[in-house]
């Protein structure tokens, strides 16, 4: 990671970091689209490697019992987009590439939407709940309804 990304995560919350790994999805997916156009087979796996150890990483840190439906959701999500990588891996797909972005951007809106409510509800704390942190619900507030995760219902399994 640059300088200049380190920096601007200092201080971050658990839900604007888990907003910037998206963008890390995001980035990759990209990445690993741009590699199939050039036929770089190397480039195409090291991409989809680095977004696939993201969603790894999203997944391990997903604490279920705090989180409760929304974590579980979430866990569902992931193991769909993982699944989504893998086959785009395999076949050279920009397709399920492309599939991957639409449906994590769907979710990082839904994120970006809690950050946005929590600051509104709490302008001076900027407390803000995630289901990726140690203990979200100890801090009271903000959770991601089934409904916005599962947005465009196209990830599902």
């Amino acid at each position: 990671m640059d300088t200049y990304r380190a920096h601007a995560l200092e201080g971050a919350s658990g839900v604007e970091l888990t907003i910037a790994l998206y963008d890390g999805i995001i980035r990759f997916m990209h990445n690993a689209i741009e590699a199939v156009d050039r036929k770089d087979v190397e480039g195409r796996r090291a991409a989809v490697k680095r977004a696939m150890d993201i969603v790894v990483h999203l997944q391990a840190t997903l604490d279920k019992e705090v989180g409760g439906k929304p974590a579980e959701s979430l866990s569902d999500f992931y193991v769909a987009m993982f699944a989504l990588m893998l086959q785009g891996s395999q076949g050279a797909s920009k397709n399920k590439f492309e599939q991957v972005i639409a449906n994590v951007r769907n979710v990082r809106e839904a994120w970006k939407q809690v950050l946005a409510d929590s600051t509104a509800s709490h302008p001076t704390s900027g407390e803000v709940v995630d289901v990726h942190s140690a203990d979200p619900v100890a801090h009271g507030g903000a959770w991601v309804p089934q409904a916005e995760t599962r947005a465009a219902g196209s990830w599902t399994a």
